[in-house]
């Protein structure tokens, strides 16, 4: 029953007992869960991300040692005050790569202020994303005339000419 809990979680591991007659509610299968004891000493590189409980209604915050890719501790919700109060008690945080919320950078600048911020890849490639769908619609005009119609302007100078 564990082995359901930790491979399907509670609705797909209902089905999977229903299928080999067992008695296995999605809330009995997933009280077969245990937290994993949070490590005395907190990772050197982590990564926090927001998740939702309830999509649109209740989020939470996992924060992960990235070295090792385990989760470490999970928080109830994403404020300010409770990702800085969980940094205060767990220092040493050296490199911290979080999403683009807010409330993440103000609790990394009160509790970590040495630590160094790295946005992670998919927010990267959001923000870039962002960036260019935004540049394209100011100069959505002039990419829309033929080259011909263009004002050239002065052209840059290549270095070391």
């Amino acid at each position: 029953m564990r082995a359901v809990a930790v491979e399907l979680g509670g609705r797909l591991g209902a089905r999977l007992c229903t299928k080999l007659r067992l008695y296995g509610r999605r809330t009995t299968i997933l009280g077969q869960l245990t937290a994993p004891p949070v490590p005395a000493r907190a990772p050197r590189i982590r990564g926090i991300d927001e998740f939702a409980f309830r999509k649109a209604h209740t989020y939470g915050t996992v924060l992960v040692d990235i070295e090792s890719s385990r989760p470490v501790d999970a928080l109830p919700d994403r404020e300010t005050g409770t990702v800085a109060a969980w940094l205060q008690e767990h220092p040493g945080a050296e490199v911290i790569w979080r999403d683009r919320l807010k409330a993440f950078t103000k609790a990394i600048r009160q509790a970590a202020p040495a630590a160094l911020e790295v946005a992670d890849r998919w927010h990267l490639l959001q923000n870039l994303s962002t960036a260019v769908e935004k540049t394209c619609c100011r100069h959505h005009e002039c990419l829309r005339r033929p080259a011909a119609q263009r004002q050239p302007g002065p052209r840059p100078q290549a270095a070391g000419r």
